[in-house]
C-alpha cells in the first residue's frame, strides 16, 4: 500500500504541533469510530478494516513530505525533525469486517500517543466510511434480489479510481458475486464478470453475425447481450439461433443479457421463447440502473430473471451517498490515571459515550438469534447465568428483562504496538463472515422499508458515566 501519511486534514498536523509544543505527546488518547443513525438502513455492514490496518502500519513521513510541510510555514524545525521518526505505535480494537453494526457502536477504536491517534482520524474515516457504506448498500441490493445474485458494474460510474477497487471489493463482502472491475479482481483473488457490449453487436454487418462470432470466442462462456435493437423481435431470435448453433457443437449456452425496457416484460417475454426452443437451462442476466427498490419491484412484477448486474446506483450508494461516521475523543490517559472524556451538545444525536468501551451481543440460546447489543465500558463482564434487564439508553423508563441468552464480545484485536495482530481474510470469506452476521437476526430487522427497531442498550455503569459527566459539566458552567 502506498504511504497516505498526507492524507489527512490540515488540523490534525496543527493539533499535533499544539501537542509536540505543549509537551503533550506522551498522553495517551482514546478515539472511537461510530456512525450516527441515518435514514436508510438501521445497521451497516463493518468493511474497510484490512486497509485501515494497512494504512497504520505504513505511516511514516518521506523527506518529500517533510519539506513539503516546511514550505507550508507552519512547523517548527523541531517538530519537523520529530515527524521523521514518527510511526504509529498504538492499538486498535474493531468490529471484524462483514459484522453488522447499529448506530453509536464503535465500528473501531484507536488507543495510542494522541498525536497518533489524531493523526489518523481523517484517512481511518476515509477508508471505513467508504467501505462501510458500499458494502451496506450492497447488502440491501443482495437482499433484494434473492435468491438471483449480483455482479458489481459499478467501474465507470464510481467516483475515482480508488471509490471504484474499494467499493467493488466492499461490495462483494455486502454480498455480490463478483466484480467487473478487473483490477480489483486481481488484487483480491476475485473472478472478474462480463460479456460484451452494444458496440460489439454494432461492429458486425448483422446482430446474426456478432452473435456467433461471439460463441466461436467463447463457446463455453457465451453469454449475450440482446437489446442492441430490438429485444424480442430479433435479439432474442437471434440468441436462440447462436445457442442452437452452438449446442450442435457440443457446448452448453450461458444465457441472455437484458440492459433496457421494461426488464419484467421483456424477461418473462424472453423466458417463454427460451423455453420454447429447447434453453429452458439458460440464465437471464438483467441490468440497466437497478437498485434495492427497482429489484423488489422487478420480484413483485415475477420477473424471470437469474443474474443482476448493478453498477451506479450501489458503487455511489446514490440514495445515502456517505455514511456520515465520526471519530471522537473517549478517554484520555495521563501519567496512568485515566480521564473520560465525552463531547456535550443540546442536540442528544450529537452526544457520544465517554470511556474505554466493549460491546457485546446478546443471543437467546433456543433460536441462537440477537435480543440487543450493550455498549459496555471495557473493563465489564456480563454475567449471562442470570437474567439481565435492558433499558432504552435516553429514555431509562422502558426497559426489558431477557433470560436464556448467551453473550459474545464483538471486538477483535486489529493491531497492537503498531503491527496488525488480526490474520488477513480473503474477500469471500469476509462474505462469508457477513452472512453469517446476518443469519444472527430475524428478518423483521433486516428488511428495506420500516424495519423493527433492534435495542442497543448502555451499562448501567457507562450510563451513570455519562450522567456524571454531563452533571459535572453543568456545574462547571453555572459558576
Amino acid at each position: 500500500m502506498r504511504n497516505l501519511t498526507l492524507l489527512t486534514d490540515f488540523y490534525e498536523l496543527t493539533m499535533m504541533y499544539g501537542y509536540f509544543n505543549l509537551g503533550k505527546t506522551e498522553e495517551i488518547a482514546t478515539f472511537d469510530l461510530f456512525f450516527r443513525p441515518f435514514e436508510e438502513s438501521n445497521f451497516c455492514i463493518a468493511a474497510g478494516l484490512e486497509q485501515a490496518i494497512d494504512y497504520v502500519e505504513n505511516l511514516h513521513f518521506d523527506e518529500d513530505d517533510i519539506e513539503y510541510l516546511r514550505s507550508t510555514h507552519s512547523f517548527s524545525e523541531q517538530f519537523l525533525d520529530y515527524l521523521r521518526d514518527f510511526r504509529f505505535t498504538g492499538n486498535i480494537r474493531a468490529v471484524p469486517e462483514g459484522t453488522v453494526v447499529f448506530p453509536y457502536e464503535p465500528l473501531l477504536i484507536v488507543t495510542a500517543p494522541i498525536c497518533q491517534a489524531q493523526l489518523v482520524e481523517a484517512a481511518i474515516l476515509n477508508i471505513i466510511n467508504h467501505q462501510t457504506l458500499i458494502a451496506t448498500k450492497a447488502r440491501r441490493v443482495c437482499y433484494a434480489a434473492s435468491p438471483a445474485s449480483v455482479l458489481e458494474f459499478g467501474l465507470r460510474r464510481a467516483q475515482g479510481p480508488d471509490a471504484a477497487i474499494y467499493g467493488a471489493r466492499a461490495a462483494v463482502i455486502g454480498g455480490c458475486s463478483s466484480t467487473s472491475n478487473v483490477l480489483c479482481a486481481q488484487m483480491f483473488g476475485l473472478p472478474p464478470k462480463g460479456t460484451h457490449a452494444h458496440s460489439w453487436v454494432m461492429s458486425f454487418p448483422t446482430e446474426l453475425d456478432a452473435f456467433k462470432a461471439y460463441a466461436d470466442t467463447y463457446p463455453d462462456n457465451c453469454l449475450l447481450l440482446v437489446d442492441t435493437y430490438d429485444t424480442l423481435g430479433s435479439g432474442v431470435p437471434n440468441a436462440i439461433k447462436t445457442f442452437d448453433y452452438l449446442k450442435a457443437k457440443g457446448y452448453k449456452p450461458v444465457g441472455i443479457r437484458l440492459d433496457s425496457g421494461d426488464l419484467a416484460y421483456l424477461s418473462k417475454e424472453a423466458r417463454k421463447m427460451l423455453d420454447a426452443a429447447g434453453h429452458d437451462d439458460c440464465k437471464i442476466f438483467a441490468s440497466s440502473d437497478i437498485d434495492e427498490y427497482v429489484l423488489e419491484s422487478l420480484k413483485q412484477q415475477g420477473a424471470k430473471i437469474d443474474i443482476f448486474g448493478v453498477g451506479t446506483k450501489l458503487i455511489t450508494s446514490n440514495n445515502t451517498p456517505s455514511l456520515g461516521g465520526v471519530y471522537k475523543l473517549s478517554n484520555l490517559s495521563v501519567c496512568g490515571a485515566d480521564y473520560p472524556k465525552m463531547k456535550i451538545s443540546d442536540n442528544p444525536v450529537k452526544m457520544t459515550n465517554p470511556g474505554v468501551k466493549t460491546v457485546f451481543r446478546l443471543f437467546d440460546k433456543g433460536t441462537n438469534k440477537a435480543i440487543a447489543d450493550v455498549i459496555a465500558l471495557a473493563d465489564e463482564v456480563i454475567d449471562d447465568s442470570r437474567p439481565l434487564t435492558i433499558t432504552d439508553p435516553t429514555e431509562r423508563w422502558k426497559s426489558k428483562t431477557v433470560t436464556n441468552f448467551y453473550a459474545k464480545e464483538l471486538y477483535v484485536e486489529a493491531v497492537a504496538q503498531g503491527k496488525r495482530v488480526l490474520p488477513r481474510k480473503d474477500v469471500y470469506e469476509l462474505q462469508r463472515d457477513c452472512r453469517d452476521s446476518l443469519d444472527g437476526f430475524w428478518e423483521e430487522y433486516k428488511r428495506l422499508s420500516k424495519p423493527h427497531s433492534y435495542k442497543v442498550d448502555l451499562s448501567d455503569k457507562l450510563y451513570s458515566l455519562k450522567e456524571r459527566l454531563i452533571q459535572e459539566e453543568r456545574q462547571t458552567v453555572a459558576k
